[in-house]
C-alpha cells in the first residue's frame, strides 16, 4: 500500500511562490528579447558600436524618434545589456552617456562568432505570431510547412546555425573521421548538403575544402535563393550549387560525402531521406547526419535547459513543420539516438557511429552503407 503525504499549508505557499516566480521571470527575459530584436533591426546596437552615446545622438546616428531613443537606452541600462558612463547633467536625461561593452558587441554584432545569440532575439519575437494557427493545428492534428513560419523563422534558424559552419564544419567535426577529410582533399570531391536551407554549411565545406564542388537540396525555395545570395557574396558559387528539389531526385553514386545537418528530425519521412542519402553516396562514401543532442530518455523537470529548449522549440516549430505533410513520421526535435538508429536501420543501413565530438547542441552520426 502507498500513502501521499500532502503538502502543509506553508510548503504550498512556497511552492506556489516559486513556480509564479519563475513564469516572471521568463516573461520578462521574453520582453527583454523583443527590445534586443528591436535594437538589431534599428540599428541601435551597430551604431553604438562606433562610441558611447546620449539619447539625441543615437537617434541622430539612427534617424529614430529622440524620446524612443531614451527610453530604450533606459531599459537596456536597467537589464544590464548596456552601460551607464556617465549619469545625466542637472537632471536632463538626454544628456545621460551610454555605452555598449565588447563582449556584447561580440554576442550581438558579429554573425561569425560561437557566442552570436542575437539570433536567438528573433525566434522570441518571430514565434508569437504563430501560436492562432498552432491552435488549430494541435485541434486537427495537421502541421505547418517552414515556409509557413515566415521569413524571420528562416533567418534566425540560418543566422543560429552560421557561426557553428562557419568555425567547427570543416575543422573539428570533419576531423573527427580522417578518411573523410583525405577524400576531400582528393581533386574532384564531391558533397551534398541535403536539407542546406540558407547555404552555411554548403558555403563552409567549400571553403574548408578548395577543391571540393558541392550540390545543396532544399524544399524551401527562398532558402534556396538566399543560399545563392550567401555563395556569391562568400566567393564560391562557382563551387557551391543550390536546387530546391527533393533528394530523392539527385544522382545516385556521385558523392563522397552526404550530409543532413540540423534537418533530419524537421523531415515528414526521415527513413525515405535517409534512403535517398544512401543512393546518393558513391562506393566508398560517407553519409553524415548533424541533429540535436536529445537525451536518451525524457527527464522531468530536467536540470540540462538544453533538453528544455528542444522540447520548446518542438511544440512551437519543429513537430508541426514535420507533419506539415501526409503519412509523417512526427519526429519532432527530439530525435533520440535509438530513433535515428532505428530509421538507419529501416533504411539500409549497416550501421550507426555516433561519433566522439563533443557539442552542447548537437550529436554527430556516421552512418555506414
Amino acid at each position: 500500500m502507498t500513502t501521499t503525504v500532502e503538502p502543509t499549508t506553508e510548503d504550498l505557499e512556497t511552492q506556489v511562490g516559486a513556480f509564479a516566480e519563475r513564469v516572471m521571470m521568463a516573461t520578462i527575459g521574453s520582453f527583454e528579447l523583443a527590445t534586443v530584436e528591436l535594437g538589431m533591426r534599428l540599428g541601435l546596437y551597430a551604431a553604438m558600436a562606433d562610441g558611447p552615446v546620449t539619447p539625441p545622438e543615437l537617434a541622430t546616428r539612427t534617424g529614430i524618434d529622440a524620446r524612443y531613443a531614451r527610453e530604450w537606452l533606459e531599459q537596456q541600462a536597467t537589464s544590464g545589456f548596456v552601460k551607464v558612463d556617465a549619469e545625466a547633467v542637472r537632471g536632463d536625461a538626454d544628456t545621460r552617456i551610454f555605452s555598449l561593452p565588447d563582449a556584447h558587441k561580440v554576442c550581438l554584432l558579429d554573425p561569425d562568432s560561437l557566442a552570436c545569440v542575437a539570433p536567438l532575439a528573433t525566434f522570441a519575437v518571430a514565434g508569437p505570431p504563430v501560436v492562432s494557427e498552432l491552435v488549430d493545428v494541435y485541434r486537427t492534428g495537421g502541421g505547418i510547412s517552414f515556409g509557413g513560419y515566415g521569413a524571420d523563422i528562416r533567418h534566425a534558424q540560418a543566422a543560429a546555425n552560421r557561426p557553428q559552419f562557419a568555425n567547427l564544419l570543416a575543422t573539428e567535426w570533419l576531423s573527427a573521421m580522417p578518411d573523410v577529410v583525405a577524400r576531400l582533399r582528393e581533386p574532384g570531391a564531391q558533397v551534398a548538403d541535403v536539407g542546406c536551407g540558407c547555404g552555411w554549411s554548403s558555403i563552409a565545406l567549400a571553403r574548408g575544402f578548395d577543391s571540393v564542388t558541392v550540390d545543396g537540396f532544399d524544399l524551401d525555395e527562398p532558402s534556396i535563393a538566399e543560399a545563392r545570395t550567401n555563395a556569391q557574396d562568400a566567393g564560391v558559387a562557382e563551387r557551391v550549387r543550390f536546387e530546391t528539389r527533393d533528394a530523392a531526385g539527385a544522382a545516385p553514386g556521385r558523392y563522397d560525402l552526404v550530409c543532413c545537418f540540423e534537418a533530419l528530425h524537421d523531415m515528414a519521412h526521415p527513413v525515405e531521406v535517409l534512403a535517398a542519402m544512401r543512393a546518393m553516396a558513391a562506393p566508398g562514401g560517407t553519409v553524415f547526419v548533424v541533429d540535436e543532442r536529445a537525451a536518451d530518455a525524457l527527464t522531468a523537470n530536467d536540470p540540462d535547459p538544453i533538453q528544455r529548449l528542444f522540447y520548446t522549440c518542438s511544440v512551437l516549430h519543429c513537430l508541426p513543420v514535420g507533419r506539415s505533410q501526409e503519412h509523417s513520421a512526427a519526429t519532432g526535435t527530439v530525435m533520440r539516438t535509438a530513433t535515428l538508429e532505428r530509421y538507419a536501420v529501416e533504411a539500409g543501413y549497416t550501421s550507426v557511429e555516433v561519433l566522439p565530438i563533443e557539442h552542447d547542441m548537437f550529436r554527430f552520426y556516421r552512418l555506414r552503407v
